[in-house]
Formats: C-alpha cells, sequence, structure tokens
C-alpha cells in the first residue's frame, strides 16, 4: 500500500481470513433483501403505474428520469458519506441496521394508490419512487463495498461473490413467480389491493433479511489515512479520470442493467397484447430467472479454463437470441420462444460475473491515486447501473406512447409494433453496444495479477 494509507486489522483475523458458511449465506441475504423490492420495482413498477396506478406511460418515463437525474447528485454523495464513517459497527454494517426499516415502508408506499386526485396521485408517484431510490441507495452502497472489509483473501472474495448472486437470482425468481400469483390471490381482482398486500409481505421480509445481513456479518479492516485526508467529492473526479477500467465498466452497467429492466418490463406487454396469453407470463418469468441459477452452477466450470472478460463476452453474444426472436416469432412459436427464454437465462448469468470485476477497478484506481476508495466506488457503478434500470421505464414509456398503445384494450398494428420495438429490436442494438465497451475492457485475469502483486509490493 501508498505510505499514506495504513491497514487496520482485527487481532483475531489475518489477511488470509476464511469466512464461515454462515457468514457467507448472512452476506448474500443482503443481496436477496435487495432483489425482493428493487426487482419488483424493474419488472413490475411500470405495469403497475399505467395499468393499475392510472398513469400515463409517458409521465411514468417522466417519473423514472426524474428520479435518475437525483441518483446524480444523491449516489456520490452516499459514496463520500460512507467513505468516511466511522461507528461502533463498522464502516459498512450500520447502514443495513438502519436502512432496514425505511426501506420496507418506502417499498410499501410505492405499491400503494392513494385516494388522491390525479395531480396528488403524480406527486405521491414522485415522493414514494425517489424515496425508495435513496434509501436503496443507502443500503446498497455500503451493502456492496462491505466486502472489501469482511476479507483480504481473493479466493473467498470470489467464493462470497458467486453465493451473492445465487441468493440474487432467487430472489429475482421469487418476485417473477410470487409477484403476479400473490396480486391476484390477495386481491380478489382488486390488483391494486393485491399488489400493495404483496409489497408488505416482501417488504417485511427483505427489512428483516438485511437485519440478518448486519448481524451475521464482521468488517475486519479497514483503511485509514494517517494524514487525516477524508474522501470528497474531488476523488470522484480523479477516480473517473484516472481510472479507465471504472470507466468502461460504468458504461457496461449502464447497457446492462438497461437490456435487463427493459426486457423484464415489457415482456408482460409482449404476452398480454402480441401473442394473447397472459396466462404464460409467470411460466415466462420463472423460465428465465430459474435458467439464470443454472448458468451460475455451470460459470465456476467455465472460469477454471478462461478469462472472465471473454466468458461475459460470448455470454452476451448468447443472450441476443431471446430479442431477436422476439422481433420476428408469434403466437404459433411460443414454444420456440420458451426455449430461447431459457438460452437467454443461462447465459444471462454472466452479470453476476460483471460484478467481480468492480473490485478489480478499485484494486487499479488504488494503484494509480494512492487512494482506496470503495464507498465511491461502488457509488459510482450504483448510479450508473440505476440509470440503466431508468431505461427500462424511459425508452419503453417513449416507444409505446410515440406508437399509440392503450392500456387493456386491443391494440393497433403501430402499438404492437411498438411492443415488438422494445422486447427486440433496442434490447439488440444495447447488447451490441455492450460488447463493443466489453472488448475495450483491459483488465485481463492477467492484468489483475499484476497489479495486486505490485500494491503488495508497496
Amino acid at each position: 500500500m501508498e505510505k499514506t494509507m495504513n491497514q487496520t486489522i482485527d487481532s483475531d483475523t489475518t489477511v488470509n481470513d476464511k469466512l464461515s458458511g454462515l457468514e457467507k449465506v448472512g452476506y448474500a441475504t443482503g443481496d436477496l433483501a435487495c432483489n425482493l423490492i428493487f426487482s419488483t420495482v424493474g419488472a413490475f413498477l411500470m405495469y403497475f403505474y399505467t395499468d393499475v396506478y392510472g398513469l400515463a406511460p409517458m409521465a411514468v418515463s417522466m417519473i423514472f428520469l426524474v428520479a435518475r437525474i437525483w441518483d446524480g447528485i444523491n449516489d456520490p454523495i452516499m459514496g463520500v458519506i460512507v467513505d468516511r464513517t466511522k461507528s461502533k459497527h463498522g464502516k459498512f454494517r450500520p447502514y443495513l441496521l438502519y436502512g432496514a426499516l425505511p426501506f420496507t415502508l418506502l417499498a410499501i408506499l410505492c405499491f400503494t394508490v392513494p385516494d388522491f386526485s390525479s395531480t396528488g396521485k403524480l406527486v405521491y408517484a414522485y415522493v414514494t419512487y425517489i424515496g425508495l431510490g435513496m434509501v436503496y441507495t443507502l443500503v446498497n452502497v455500503p451493502y456492496g463495498a462491505l466486502t472489501s472489509a469482511m476479507t483480504q483473501d481473493s479466493t473467498e472474495r470470489a467464493n462470497l461473490s458467486v453465493v451473492r448472486m445465487f441468493f440474487a437470482s432467487v430472489g429475482t425468481l421469487i418476485v417473477t413467480y410470487g409477484v403476479p400469483k400473490l396480486s391476484m390471490m390477495l386481491g380478489g381482482g382488486n390488483l391494486a389491493k393485491g399488489y400493495q398486500q404483496t409489497m408488505i409481505i416482501y417488504g417485511i421480509a427483505g427489512g428483516l433479511l438485511l437485519l440478518f445481513c448486519f448481524f451475521t456479518t464482521k468488517e475486519r479492516y479497514s483503511v485509514v489515512n494517517e494524514k487525516g485526508e477524508k474522501a470528497g467529492f474531488k476523488d470522484i473526479i480523479v477516480l473517473l479520470k484516472n481510472n479507465k477500467p471504472l470507466v468502461i465498466l460504468s458504461l457496461i452497467f449502464i447497457l446492462m442493467f438497461g437490456i435487463m429492466s427493459i426486457m423484464d418490463a415489457v415482456g408482460i406487454y409482449f404476452f398480454q397484447y402480441v401473442l394473447g396469453r397472459e396466462d404464460l407470463i409467470p411460466t415466462y418469468m420463472v423460465l428465465g430467472k430459474g435458467a439464470v441459477l443454472v448458468g451460475y452452477a455451470v460459470t465456476p466450470l467455465l472460469l477454471k479454463k478462461f478469462d472472465k472478460r471473454e466468458i461475459i463476452f460470448w455470454f452476451t453474444v448468447v443472450t441476443l437470441s431471446l430479442p431477436v426472436g422476439m422481433m420476428f416469432l408469434g403466437k404459433e412459436h411460443i414454444t420456440l420462444l420458451m426455449i430461447l427464454r431459457v438460452i437467454h437465462g443461462v447465459a444471462y448469468s454472466s452479470t453476476g460475473i460483471m460484478w467481480s470485476l468492480v473490485p478489480d477497478t478499485i484494486e487499479y484506481g488504488e494503484l494509480k491515486t494512492g487512494k482506496r476508495r470503495e464507498g465511491i466506488t461502488y457509488s459510482i457503478i450504483g448510479f450508473f447501473f440505476k440509470f440503466g434500470m431508468a431505461l427500462g421505464g424511459l425508452v419503453p414509456g417513449v416507444v409505446l406512447s410515440m406508437t399509440g398503445y392503450v392500456a387493456n384494450v386491443v391494440q393497433t398494428p403501430q402499438a404492437l409494433a411498438g411492443i415488438r420495438a422494445v422486447n427486440g429490436i433496442i434490447p439488440v442494438v444495447l447488447t451490441i453496444g455492450m460488447l463493443v465497451l466489453i472488448k475495450m475492457y483491459p483488465l485481463t485475469e492477467k492484468k489483475c495479477r499484476e497489479i495486486v502483486s505490485e500494491l503488495r509490493n508497496r
């Protein structure tokens, strides 16, 4: 490390500390908690706002856009706060403890239809959605950076990431299968009540899981600056200026989460209006999310033989199969569409590997600047992936509005073409852009080993 930095390690641990199975599972439940709530937002909130809440698609797009603009301010602030935090619970864990309750409450409020005027309902949607995003940032930025304080053993970090992404996928699977079923069952035909009751269950579960994550994890070391120099907003500029891999990875995250959010949000429209098989939506979603778990089982075997960047690239190529199919296939090809959904799901497991690139950029930034800024780095990534998620609302809303979509009626040919475009053409274009960026990403496994070696020598 640089001479300006001092590493403080608990007396009962070593640099090569190992984590217990309970601690790995405990940490992973934090991402399960986040996905129970934010996967519901990503997959169902646009549909809830347009077809249940009663907002126009363009109004929904503006809500998502304004929220992401605020994230541009909110996320970096949180990153700086995290890197300055000192408490009896550590640097990162306090936010899991104190963020659990507001995370639960705002999730429930976000899926509640108030008895307000049209203007009042629009204002309510802005406040609750932006509030939920802020609390998500409060929890998720320190949660992501917590791995750097739990262990310095690179193998343990890799294993921790695998368990984390598995639990995250389980959370998404619970959402994609459970939300449509529960909202119908609990609502008794009243979708507004059904969505609210469903989110009460998911919100409480998410809050309890965050508390479990807090109580089962431990921060074993922290990095202290001997000169007393505090993290600040200037570090964001320094990182983006000197860390090319971080910039490229941020752009990849925009496209990756943009594609994911778009396809999750508009698959419902495709099955309801293009195929006329609304009953198959839960099956379609479960097949895709379940296939991701299969991909996670195969990925560790591939990592033993291939560079993770190459795995990400070729898996991303394979993901093109589903949006291409949705551009051309119709109701007579439902079986083929389901097969493509499974193939897409297995290949999309490469997103799990993508998260393992973030610590690489932290170490690259430390090498170039002499400062290790975990909170700020994760806040930058957090901002860009949430900006990508906003594409899942902004782009479909604009396209559906331009092509004449009207909720709960037989759609015109132009509206059907718009639905096909947001399910097919747009994801294909964004995926091609993502492939170009992956090829530009410079940190191979060999380069990362060289960086770690140099940092240890310092």
